[in-house]
């Protein structure tokens, strides 16, 4: 496997909180962000998901704050996909400054839902590789 995807975001002065730092939420605006470049990367938009009736969802989410963000500092955040067996799989995405400061991780745990029957599809992995023009950023 190759590195990681990762999108460089510049952090915008209305995302600050009160103390001047980038505000915590915005931290998992910035991941979800990032899966879906990752994603679009791979040639899988929203629409062509919507047209196979299949949606990503996010099952779990821990988020590890190392550093605080300041307006204008620039963030790069990564999308590595981890495949397993079965109808979840992983996400690990660090969030780095553009000096090599790490500033966050966010581990999560992901499934691809079937919008009709409303329960996950079985095997995400191959469901998503027969969706995708470029396996690469999805590590398929």
């Amino acid at each position: 496997m190759g590195d990681p995807f990762r999108v460089r975001i510049t952090v915008r002065g209305y995302e600050l909180d009160t103390q001047g730092h980038l505000n915590q939420a915005v931290y998992l605006q910035y991941g979800e962000h990032a899966r879906w470049e990752c994603l679009r990367a791979a040639g899988i938009s929203q629409d062509r998901l919507i047209s196979a009736g299949v949606g990503p969802v996010a099952l779990e989410v821990t988020l590890r704050y190392l550093r605080e963000l300041r307006g204008g500092d620039e963030v790069d955040v990564s999308c590595d996909f981890r495949w397993g067996v079965g109808k979840t799989f992983q996400i690990q995405q660090d969030y780095v400054r553009a000096d090599g400061t790490p500033v966050a991780t966010l581990t999560g745990v992901g499934g691809l839902l079937d919008l009709s029957a409303r329960h996950l599809v079985p095997d995400p992995r191959q469901r998503f590789r027969t969706m995708c023009t470029d396996p690469g950023p999805l590590n398929l």
